[in-house]
């Protein structure tokens, strides 16, 4: 331990000496003292963190730490990895949503090979932080079956139970290019895929006859289908999110003209007030666009990776199990089905992305709206999403 570290850790925890202690752990880290940041973490987290339930941590610490655990994570250096490993052990043990946190810090920044060490047996890594780490990897195209130090761990049965586990170790074709932050000590970067709120698209047909439509949704259903969206609604600082997740069975099949007038007619609440629509050649922003599988893919992912308004991001790993549960939901595919058949079931439907001006979505950046035709067009499954700041 440093000399000067009792003192230090005597300071008291105001914002002006927080940045003090911050400044100092980056100086000593490029002078090669990860071990100091870590100690220094660790000493403050034994001071500040509460012994007993109910009991406040100050806002002020916690973001230092938050900080202390960026540099570590995200700046490249001889035992920079052990040393985040020690630091969480001890300062913030027990807590699986700051693992999938530091997962998305660690893949973004670190070389896989110095990821090896949170695979060796005996590490300070939880199973969460190891579980999501490979998953965080796996979306970065980094091949974790054939990597040394990561592959043993990969392709073990043990951790088939997890959540995880039944992901597979290759991305598939619809998330080859995921859009993933890029972290800095100082924040991140990540792109969105929503499309412009004000995109106009030319006035769809709505002439086309009738199909007769039963609702089918299930609870089970409606549940799987908003997996992706669903911090979006179910998040406490996340108020004004709407979900609505629907299915429905058609008389007829459908082909891809009488999709605008046939999602119009289902009597959607995120329709429900589209109002009058402009002739045919006008533009308006109600549209039904035909999209690849990759692009809804895309907007499933964000919505639960990066969140809403809010912090409510799941990040890399788990975004990418909710896109999945939802993308097979919408795919119809059975809830246990493997993700080869998940995959198959994904190809042979056709995928669209709509929107509109309705007082539903609220038009802002966070909209999403997609809607799937099963291979034999007689079946319809809609998810629709939106939050606000």
């Amino acid at each position: 331990m440093d000399d000067n570290l009792p003192k230090l850790l005597t300071t008291p925890m105001t914002d002006r000496n927080a940045r003090t202690l911050e400044r100092l752990a980056r100086r000593r880290l490029e002078r090669g003292g990860a071990a100091f940041v870590a100690d220094l973490g660790i000493g403050l987290a034994q001071r500040y963190r509460p012994t007993s339930a109910g009991s406040a941590v100050p806002a002020v610490f916690d973001e230092l730490f938050d900080r202390l655990v960026r540099l570590l994570a995200v700046t490249r250096g001889p035992g920079h990895v052990d040393e985040l490993l020690r630091l969480l052990v001890e300062g913030r043990p027990d807590d699986p949503e700051f693992d999938r946190y530091v997962a998305s810090l660690l893949a973004s920044s670190q070389r896989p090979a110095d990821l090896a060490v949170v695979y060796e047996e005996g590490a300070a890594a939880s199973e969460e932080l190891r579980a999501c780490l490979l998953q965080e990897l796996v979306l970065r195209g980094v091949p974790v079956a054939e990597t040394p130090g990561i592959a043993s761990w990969a392709t073990s049965p043990h951790w088939r139970d997890h959540p995880l586990g039944a992901l597979p170790l290759v991305a598939a074709e619809p998330e080859r290019e995921p859009e993933l932050p890029a972290w800095s000590v100082d924040g991140s970067s990540c792109g969105l895929p929503y499309p412009d709120p004000e995109e106009r698209h030319p006035a769809p047909r709505l002439d086309a006859a009738p199909v007769a439509a039963v609702e089918t949704t299930t609870d089970a259903t409606a549940r799987a289908m908003a997996s992706a969206v669903a911090n979006w609604a179910d998040h406490p600082e996340e108020p004004e999110g709407r979900v609505e997740a629907r299915t429905f069975a058609l008389a007829e099949p459908l082909d891809a003209e009488a999709v605008p007038a046939a999602l119009v007619r289902l009597g959607l609440d995120c329709l429900s007030e589209l109002g009058e629509l402009p002739k045919p050649g006008a533009r308006t922003a109600f549209g039904v666009v035909a999209v690849e599988p990759a692009e809804v893919w895309q907007l499933l992912f964000a919505a639960s990776s990066t969140g809403g308004a809010y912090d409510s991001a799941c990040y890399g790993a788990y975004g990418r199990l909710h896109a999945w549960r939802s993308l097979a939901a919408l795919a119809g595919a059975p809830a246990d089905a493997p993700p080869s058949e998940v995959e198959a079931s994904v190809r042979a439907c056709t995928w669209y992305r709509f929107g509109a001006a309705t007082p539903w979505f609220h038009r802002v950046v966070w909209d999403l709206g997609v809607l799937t035709v099963s291979p034999d067009g007689r079946h319809l499954a809609v998810l629709a999403a939106t939050t606000t700041d």
